[in-house]
Parts: C-alpha cells; structure tokens; sequence
C-alpha cells in the first residue's frame, strides 16, 4: 500500500498483478490507460470520487424524526473527515417547500461543529490533509460561486480551538444553494473535495432522481422518507447511476451505518464518474487479488485436485463407520451406505403429530386431485429426520454436534410403501483454530446426504456440517 507519490511504479508491473486506486477521476482515468496497465492487461481497479447526493423526501416535514435525522445526517457527511472522503455528502436535494426549514436548521448543526485540535475536547472536526488541499478545494468554491451563493461558512473567516489557522489546514465547512440546478449545472460536476456541499430544490421525486443522476455516476446516494412509494419510485429510477443506495427512516435510523458507511459485505462502488469499479470492503474484497482458474475434469479427478467432494466422483466405502473418526482421520469422498427402511402411513401420521405439520397433501388424500402427489406424501423432513437416523452412530465418539445445514432440496415424492436407503459422503473438511489453549481442537466436516429409493433415484439431497475432534489435541 502506497500512501504519497509512486511516481514511476507503473512502469514495473505485470500480468500477475493488480492495481486498486482511490482518488480523483481524471486522475484514475490517466493511470487506467497507462501504456504498461494496457500491455499487460493488468487488472485496474478504480474507485473516483463522485458528486454523491442526499434526497429529502417529498413526503418529510419539519415535525417528523425523519427530518432531523435529514439534518443530522448530511451535516455528519459534510464535517467526518473534514468532508474528505469518496462517499462524502456533495449535493443536498430538498423539496422547494423545505429548503428554508432545511437551510435554517443545517446552517444551526454547522455552527455547532467545533472545528480545531481532535485531542481537544468538544472539538468535532479537523483540518485538511495539507495547505495543497485547501488551495484546491478555495479553488474549486470559487468555480462553483460563479453559479451559486454561499449561504453558510466563509472562505477566509475560520474559527479553531487548540490550534493555530495558519499552521494548519484548516476550511470552514461551507454551504452553498443552487436555486436552479437544472440551469446551473457545475454542482452536478465540479468537485470540492473537503466539507463542501450544495443545496438544492426540486419539485417531485422524478426531479430528484433526474438531478441525482446529473452526477453521472456516484459511489451512494441516500434518501430519507417515511413513504414506502417515494423510497421505491426513487431507487428504481436512481439505482443505474449509483454503486448504493441508503434508504433511512426513524424504523432503522439507530442501526444504520449511515450514508458514508457501507456495511463490508456490501458489493458496492460506482458506475461512470465514480469510476466503475467496487470498493473492496470485507472479505469480498480479498477476492479481487486472487487469481481465479476455471477446472474440467472427470468428478473424481476434480474432487482429487480440489479436495470437495463432486457428485458423481468414486466414493470409497470403509470398515468403519466415519462418525468413529476423528478428523484428521476421514478421507473425501468417503462414504456409509446405510441400511434401509420402508416408509408407512404410521410414519407420516407420526410424524404429523410429532411436528405439528397436518399439511393437507400429508393428511388428506381427499385433497390430492390437481397436485402432483398421486397418495399421501411423507413429509421432506420426515424423510431428512429418517435419513439422519440411518447414518447417525448412537455411541459417543468423536463427533461433538450437528452444526448446520446446507442446500437440502426434496427431488421426488416419498409415498408409503416406498423404500429409502442413505449415501452419507464426506464432502468437505474445514479446519479451525483453536478460541483459547483449553479449548478442543477440532474441525468441521460436510457430508453430503445422498437418500435414495427403491430405485436408486435420489429423492433428497442436502449438505449437513458436523462438529468434529481431532485427534490430537495441541
């Protein structure tokens, strides 16, 4: 990770490598069509910055919570760090009837922002990260005043607690409004990268979504509304211009990450000026430094290579029944054919009363014309409940718990008379770490379960996990 200049380093990379770059657009756009990043077809990354909007919705007025959380929220978008941040809040959309109230109580929390030394209490915001950056974003202000007025912060007044204005890099947070941003279009390009924002009205949610996608591609957008058709009406309209879109409201407001911050299992970027590549957030995001190889082969050599069992591959029967095992002991595609049992009415009425499940196509052949049950079925989980009593071992050993279930689907209808019988294979094996020194060192364990009937047709299929010990305990 490269933090500065690297001025140079392009010229050195090759097929086997990846590049991810945060930054300004034109920026990313020079380093996407290096020479070398072309020969190479190096993989490229690009996460720009982008004219991310915030929409009011028409249906909020100043006595509901989702008004304040409106305020709240873009002011946060505007002042954490210091408004220097790819998702940072640039275009604040307003219904005309609101954008006094809206201006009126922004302009209040922007006051209240103390901006100054971050190991001084009470201070809420800090400085750019060099007098370069506050050379440009003064200059991109003064662009952007050529259309529209400030109406909250100044470019030369500054007012900071536990520092001093000249030594650092410090910019007021700064308001603007565009009364007419379908006229007056730089906000809808020009970007400040700092605690600048502009205000702007629009008359119905199609205005707004026509103005959010002015940006011509941004990381997010957020709109706040309490009415389920105004939320719907603007994401299907605004999601192809956009990597995420927040919808808040007072339901989901104290568990929400916010505009700025996407949960890390999100797949999420930007189309167009936002660069079109994803921000790798969470474990996802190891994947776009991996290489990926598509494999063909036979089900047994793909299982031999991979270490997952394939459906179709050699299955090795054994002396021992697996669940005697320890992991270290279990082979893939070891598998249990089970004894088998055939399936009566007693069996669904029993289990009907056991499980509480009466489900006409079980109880009922009365009910079956127009279905595709000919009688009474059993239940699929009666047939998965059975199945596990086939391959279960009942004496204590090595296998500690179920620990879930995966994938289970129900292929054929079980009908009483028919008989079922279980392939138990080892699928998978998942080592784990042990939590603390005391604890028992062991693994999970995939099996898939294979039940079949009379005539060797599956009629069940699922992938159940199993909690194993190891046999060595260190």
């Amino acid at each position: 990770m490269i933090c500065g200049s690297a001025n140079g380093i392009l010229d050195h990379v090759i097929s086997q490598d990846v590049v991810t770059f945060t930054g300004s657009a034109s920026t990313g756009k020079m380093l996407k069509a290096h020479p070398r990043i072309i020969s190479e077809s190096v993989p490229f990354n690009l996460e720009a910055d982008s004219l991310n909007c915030m929409v009011l919705g028409t249906d909020v007025t100043p006595d509901m919570p989702e008004f304040d959380l409106f305020v709240k929220e873009v002011q946060k978008e505007i002042t954490v760090k210091a408004g220097q941040k790819c998702t940072a809040v640039r275009r604040i959309m307003v219904p005309e009837n609101r954008v006094e109230d809206v201006q009126i109580a922004l302009g209040k929390r922007l006051a209240s922002t103390v901006m100054g030394d971050p190991n001084v209490e009470g201070v809420r915001m800090g400085s750019l990260a060099s007098k370069d950056q506050v050379k440009e974003v003064r200059e991109r202000v003064e662009q952007l005043s050529k259309q529209q007025e400030i109406v909250y912060g100044s470019l030369d007044k500054i007012e900071v607690k536990g520092q001093d204005t000249e030594r650092g890099a410090f910019f007021s947070p700064i308001l603007m409004l565009n009364k007419d941003p379908f006229k007056f279009t730089d906000c809808h390009s020009l970007e400040a990268f700092g605690p600048v924002s502009t205000l702007m009205p629009y008359k119905t949610t199609e205005d707004a979504i026509e103005l959010a996608k002015m940006g011509l591609g941004s990381l997010v957008s957020s709109i706040i509304t309490a009415d389920a058709k105004v939320a719907r009406e603007y994401v299907l309209g605004a999601a192809n211009m956009h990597g995420r879109i927040l919808v808040l409201n007072n339901e989901c407001a104290k568990e929400s990450t916010g505009h700025g911050s996407p949960m890390p299992m999100l797949t999420h970027g930007g189309p167009g000026r936002a660069g079109g590549g994803e921000e790798m957030g969470g474990k996802r995001g190891i994947f776009h430094y991996l290489q990926r190889v598509a494999l063909q082969g036979s089900p047994t050599m793909v299982t031999a290579i991979t270490g997952v069992y394939q459906n179709g591959a050699k299955q090795i029967e054994k002396d021992v029944h697996p669940f005697k095992k320890h992991f270290e002991e279990l082979e893939i595609g070891e598998t249990l054919i089970t004894a088998k049992h055939s399936v009566s009415e007693a069996d669904i009425v029993n289990f009907a009363n056991v499980s509480g499940d009466n489900f006409y196509a079980h109880m009922d052949s009365t009910s079956l014309e127009g279905t595709i049950f000919t009688q009474r079925v059993a239940h699929g989980y009666f047939v998965l409940s059975k199945a596990a009593g086939l391959f279960v071992d009942a004496k204590k050993g090595p296998v500690m718990l179920n620990y879930g279930l995966e994938e289970c689907r129900f292929t054929k209808p079980v009908y009483p008379g028919m008989t079922i019988g279980v392939r138990l294979t080892v699928k998978e094996k998942v080592d784990t770490e042990k939590k603390t020194e005391d604890d028992i060192a062991k693994g999970i364990v995939k099996w898939l379960v294979d039940v079949y009937d009379e005539t060797g047709e599956t009629v069940a299929v699922a992938t159940i996990l199993t909690m194993v010990k190891k046999l060595i305990q260190n």
